[in-house]
């Protein structure tokens, strides 16, 4: 049996069909979307055509890059199945209904492969049911692959297995999905609604029901449920519009009609009135008029809320939320808050928990599997079990006992104990055994945090630390907020370069964060300019300059290892680095033109630097400097480590990592496969264009500008960053060490810094973390 998958066919062109697909392209392999031909004009292909179309307009984007776009194959099921004997996997999308897909299946099971897996993305048909009057073979290579939308984004995807699925057909998918489109992949139980959708839509029902029996507003509720409890902030009045009210009677027939009768959802199960009228009337949220609330375009764009007592929009008003230690995460104290705060927190906490608890071993096999199910599928900070530690398990069950309500058999199981423990360096759960296991990470997966189990910082400071992750790698951890970069960060640079040299064979910059960097600590910046201390300003640009050329040219190889934001002095550090092995979401640039400054950490000499080089940039000290400025002035950031290739962030060699629990990992081993016969770059000499290439760049800012795509103020912000590319005073035929351009850059820096208007940007930003536009 081939266990590569080299292509794959996705049969279903709607939103979920579609963005799986596109994930599948986004991996770098050729997927085939297909759907039915429809029943007017001439193009039998126009629906999975017209999918890919929208989704080269979707914002946020399915594909990472065009490019991406160009491996997706179109047709329908009509003329075009047989390609399914080309492909390694065939997901099926398709809508909800058991005889559709089961006549697909019949189909599909005439032109496939042996040993070609087969999944459905189903979350609400039990795969005993899919495969009924199926072959033993296409049995065996069947499975369950329940996305979360957007698939891009979301990185958990449900697997379940049946009696009859062949193993290595399950693990092919799984390597694939996990290491290829970077999934999280949890196990479930052939359940209804497997573990995530389960858990979330019991939670939002009594969420909803709570909040209509107590007479709470949407805004009351939403701050409550919200971030006190570690869920997002959306609360779930808003995550009910993000995901679409009309969603939710089709998730509750669902499982009021596959749940067993005596199941506690069956229980909370309830209409409302008002809910089915905003459907009815076209409010299904953001993707409709509006749900719980809305913008009012005909009052200026008023942000209102819905008035759940009589059915009116009105304004929306900031809702008082839980103050103290039980805004702060501490369950206990949320949910013994007097008041509705603490009876609404309860009635939603006490309940969701108590179920999620109830599940383990029925649904899921352990309490890691649910606990990620959630966090992945629904972006709680902690999963139930994890918030049970938090409130306490015997606290819980007596409650739920004091009550009268079930106790589950796993919460009396922990009694005084908890559900996770640090044990010798590793992290552990119960078992329904009642001992205590590792948690167990799949191989090539390395995360900072089990190392920081296990071990201290060889160094740290308040805003960086160095920690050693094995084979003779160390790794450079930012810590500050956001990662924001300061002298400390620098400092421990500086410090690190000797010890590294002295005990390792490379480096490697990463964080466990969701940012990488927002770059310099603009208020630490800020409240220098404010008292004049224009000497401390310019010593961190120079020691900035100092710590990252220290890295540049360092003794061992250095591989930075983004994820998420990395911007300004955040971008800067990676273009310093020998290699990068990127995340696949990765948010590059150099944006400091938008706070009315220019790079002060040696990114306008790099960027020239990898521009001059890059494959089918013209020759000439112009056309390099030409697509630096263009980059750089606009402050353009990359919206994936594809589009950065593409904007020269990242270098052509430079990698990609799709599962961002697998970066460190392959950014540990690029390091590594460096380190023999390494020996630090030359320095670069620049041969700019000079006054004349000044001109030449003035000359297209203003054009932006004629257009009102330029302010005045960014006109001046653009002179001082042509200054710089172009070598200041230097003539055409002069070169510009290395050296001369980062004190040309310093100067400049230095100059902007002084400007009132540069300082109001600055300001804008921090207050509001939008440009201002002066």
């Amino acid at each position: 049996m081939n266990d590569i998958i080299r292509k794959v066919c996705v049969i279903g062109a709607g939103t979920m069909g579609a963005g799986i697909a596109a994930q599948v392209a986004n991996a770098g392999v050729p997927v085939v979307l297909l759907d039915i031909v429809p029943k007017d004009g001439e193009n039998r292909n126009a629906i999975a055509e017209g999918a890919v179309a929208r989704m080269l307009k979707t914002e946020p984007a399915p594909f990472m890059s065009k490019a991406a776009a160009k491996l997706v194959e179109t047709g329908n099921i009509e003329d075009h199945l047989d390609k399914v004997a080309e492909c390694d996997w065939v997901i099926e999308a398709v809508i909800e209904r058991l005889d559709i897909k089961q006549g697909l299946y019949a189909k599909l099971e005439a032109v496939k492969r042996e040993g070609t897996a087969v999944s459905s993305n189903t979350s609400t048909i039990p795969l005993a049911h899919l495969v009924e009057g199926r072959s033993d073979g296409f049995k065996r290579d069947f499975l369950i692959t329940h996305f979360f939308n957007p698939p891009r984004y979301m990185r958990l995807l449900e697997i379940v297995t049946g009696p009859a699925t062949d193993a290595a057909v399950a693990d092919k998918v799984e390597r694939f999905a996990d290491v290829a489109m970077g999934k999280t992949v949890v196990h479930a139980k052939d359940t209804p609604g497997f573990i995530a959708n389960r858990i979330g839509t019991y939670w939002i029902q009594l969420g909803l029901n709570a909040a209509f029996d107590m007479g709470l507003t949407v805004e009351q509720a939403d701050a409550i449920a919200g971030k006190p409890m570690g869920v997002p902030k959306t609360g779930i009045f808003g995550l009910v519009d993000l995901v679409g009210i009309d969603l939710m009677p089709h998730l509750q027939a669902s499982l009021t009609s596959t749940l067993p009768k005596d199941d506690p959802y069956q229980e909370i199960a309830r209409s409302h009135p008002l809910i089915e009228k905003l459907i009815s009337e076209g409010f299904t949220g953001r993707k409709g008029k509006g749900g719980f609330y809305r913008l009012n375009r005909d009052m200026g764009r008023r942000k209102e809320a819905l008035d759940l007592a009589t059915g009116e929009y009105r304004e929306k008003t900031s809702a008082r939320g839980p103050s103290g230690r039980a805004a702060k995460g501490d369950l206990r104290a949320l949910v013994e808050t007097r008041g509705a705060v603490g009876e609404y927190a309860w009635a939603i906490l006490g309940g969701t928990l108590a179920y999620a608890a109830a599940l383990v071993p029925s649904a899921a096999a352990d309490v890691v599997a649910v606990d990620d199910a959630m966090k992945l599928g629904y972006n709680w900070k902690s999963g139930p079990f994890e918030m049970i530690d938090t409130l306490g398990a015997q606290y819980l069950a007596e409650r739920l006992e004091a009550e009268g309500k079930p106790v589950p058999e796993i919460l009396r199981l922990a009694g005084e104990r908890t559900f996770y423990r640090i044990e010798d360096g590793k992290r552990q759960f119960l078992g329904l055994d009642g001992e205590y296991h590792d948690v167990v990470r799949p191989e090539g997966v390395l995360r900072l945090a089990d190392i920081k189990l296990a071990s201290g910082p060889l160094l740290k400071n308040g805003s960086a630390a160095l920690w050693d992750v094995g084979d003779g790698v160390a790794c450079l951890e930012f810590t500050g907020k956001m990662n924001a970069l300061d002298g400390d960060v620098m400092k421990l640079i500086v410090e690190a370069i000797p010890l590294v040299s002295a005990r390792f064979k490379a480096l490697v910059v990463y964080n466990d964060a969701d940012s990488f960097s927002a770059g310099a600590n603009l208020g630490l910046a800020l409240f220098a300019i404010n008292i004049a201390a224009y000497g401390e300003v310019e010593k961190l640009v120079a020691g900035g300059q100092m710590a990252y050329k220290g890295l540049k040219y360092a003794p061992f190889p250095v591989v930075g290892a983004p994820a998420g934001l990395a911007v300004g002095g955040g971008c800067e550090i990676l273009l310093h680095c020998d290699a990068i092995q990127a995340h696949a979401e990765l948010y590059t640039g150099l944006v400091e033109c938008g706070v009315g400054l220019i790079p002060g950490w040696g990114g306008n000499g790099e960027m020239i630097d990898r521009a001059r080089k890059a494959p089918m940039m013209p020759k000439g000290p112009m056309p390099a400097v030409a697509k630096v400025f263009e980059t750089v002035s606009t402050a353009t950031v990359s919206k994936s480590a594809a589009q950065a290739k593409e904007m020269l962030f990242l270098r052509p060699d430079d990698g990609i990592t799709m599962n961002r629990d697998r970066l460190l990992h392959d950014a540990k081993q690029k390091a590594l496969s460096l380190v023999e016969g390494y020996a630090p770059p030359e320095a670069p000499e620049f041969r700019l264009p000079g006054e004349g290439g000044h001109v030449a760049l003035n000359m297209a800012a203003q054009g932006f500008h004629k257009r009102g795509m330029a302010t005045d103020y960014d006109m001046v912000v653009s002179d001082a960053l042509a200054t710089v590319l172009t070598g200041g005073e230097a003539d055409l035929v002069d070169t510009v060490s290395e050296q001369e351009l980062l004190k040309l850059e310093r100067e400049t820096f230095m100059r902007l810094v002084r400007e009132p208007r540069s300082i109001a940007r600055v300001e804008h930003m921090l207050e509001t973390g939008k440009p201002l536009r002066n």
